[in-house]
C-alpha cells in the first residue's frame, strides 16, 4: 500500500497538539469509512478507557516506589521489571473534552511494581487476550512512553490489553548516544519477555508497535527470539509495526534474512522528510530506514506505507500517533492479522 491509498481528514500542527485534542473527537469520524471496521468503532470504546491499565514491562529503575512523577528514571538496572501503571482515563463529558485540550486525555496516576519473575508476571497478566505492545523510542521519558502507549491503543479502538516496553532512553535531546547503548542493552530483556508471552499455552495474539530507535531494540530482539526459537509460537504474532525506524538500512537487511515468516507480519511506516531522522543519518553515517521512500524496500517482502505528505509539525517524527489516517493503517494491519 502506498500513501496515495491513504485519505487525509484530519492532519493536526504537531506533537503536543495532537495529544491534546486526539481523543476528543469520535475516532470513526477522523478515519472515515475504509478505517472505521471492526476493532475502530469510536472515541471511548477501547479496553483502556473501561480498564485504565497500562502493562509496562521496563529496564528502568523505580523512582519515589512508583506514587509519583517521574515513577521511573533513566537508569539501567541490567533486569527486566514487570509493573502496572493505573492512568487517568479520558472524561468522555463535554467538560472533560474541553478540559483535556489543556491537560491531555490520559496520565499517569502510579505504579505498582510486582515482584517475581517479570517475564512470567507478565504474560500471566497478559493471558486470555489479545494484546497491544508499544515499544518508545530515544529521547522518550517513562510518563511521555506511557501518554504514547495510552493514545495509540486508545485511539484505534484496541479492545485487548495494552502494554508497554519501557527501555532507559534518558530522555534528552543530546543523549543519543546514551540511548542508543541503552536500546542494545534492552534487547535480550524483551526478548525474554516475547519469548514468555508467545509459548504461553494460553495466549492471545501480540501486536507489536515500535517506534523510532524503538525499532532497534525491537528486531534485535526478534532476531534474538527466532535465533531461540526458531518458528515456535508465530501463530501467537500479531501485527508488527515499525514506525519511523531509526534503524540503519544495512543493518535492516541483514535482519530480515534472519527473521524469516516474521517479514509478512510487518508495516513498515515511513516519511522522506522526517527531520528527527534526518540529523539520525548525521550522526550515524548510514540511511535511515524510516526516512527511504517506499521502493527502497521492493523485494523484501515487508509491506511499507509512504507517510511522507502526513508527517507534520517541525520534528515530522511521529505521524503514527498524530494523524488519523496512519493510525488508521496501524488498526487495518492490527485487524488482518
Amino acid at each position: 500500500m502506498h500513501s496515495s491509498e491513504i485519505k487525509s481528514r484530519l492532519t493536526l500542527p504537531s506533537r503536543r497538539a495532537a495529544l491534546a485534542t486526539l481523543l476528543s473527537l469520535p475516532l470513526g469520524a477522523c478515519l472515515g469509512p475504509s478505517g472505521a471496521r471492526g476493532l475502530g468503532a469510536r472515541s471511548g470504546s477501547s479496553a483502556l478507557a473501561n480498564d485504565p491499565v497500562l502493562h509496562v514491562a521496563t529496564t528502568r529503575k523505580l523512582v519515589a516506589g512508583g506514587m509519583r512523577s517521574p515513577f521511573f528514571d533513566s537508569s539501567r538496572t541490567g533486569a527486566l521489571y514487570y509493573a502496572q501503571a493505573q492512568l487517568k482515563a479520558p472524561d468522555a463529558s463535554l467538560a472533560g473534552k474541553l478540559g483535556s485540550m489543556v491537560t491531555g486525555d490520559f496520565g499517569v496516576i502510579g505504579v505498582e511494581q510486582q515482584s517475581g519473575d517479570a517475564a512470567e508476571k507478565l504474560t500471566e497478566a497478559l493471558r486470555g487476550s489479545d494484546s497491544l505492545m508499544f515499544v518508545h523510542g530515544y529521547n522518550q521519558t517513562f510518563e511521555a512512553a506511557a501518554l504514547d502507549a495510552a493514545v495509540l491503543s486508545h485511539g484505534i479502538g484496541f479492545r485487548g490489553n495494552s502494554a508497554l516496553f519501557s527501555w532507559a532512553s534518558k530522555g534528552g535531546l543530546l543523549d543519543y548516544g546514551y540511548d542508543r547503548e541503552s536500546a542494545l542493552i534492552a534487547r535480550d530483556h524483551l526478548a525474554d519477555a516475547l519469548s514468555a508471552i508467545l509459548n504461553d499455552q494460553g495466549a492471545g495474539k501480540l501486536h507489536l508497535v515500535a517506534h523510532s530507535m524503538g525499532n532497534l531494540v525491537t528486531l534485535e530482539a526478534l532476531r534474538a527470539y527466532r535465533d531461540r526459537h526458531g518458528e515456535k509460537g508465530m501463530d501467537h504474532f500479531g501485527a508488527i509495526v515499525l514506525a519511523s525506524p531509526d534503524v540503519d538500512i544495512d543493518v535492516f537487511k541483514a535482519h530480515l534474512k534472519r527473521l524469516g515468516s516474521l517479514r509478512s507480519k510487518m508495516t513498515i511506516i515511513t516519511a522522506t522528510n522526517d527531520r528527527a531522522l534526518d540529523v539520525s543519518r548525521r550522526i550515524s553515517g548510514g540511511a535511515r530506514v524510516g526516512a527511504l521512500p517506499a521502493e527502497a524496500f521492493e523485494g523484501l517482502g515487508v509491506r511499507v506505507i509512504d507517510a511522507t505528505e502526513f508527517a507534520s509539525g517541525f520534528i515530522r517524527h511521529d505521524a503514527f500517533i498524530s494523524n488519523a489516517d496512519v493510525r488508521a493503517v496501524i488498526q487495518r494491519a492490527v485487524e488482518r492479522s
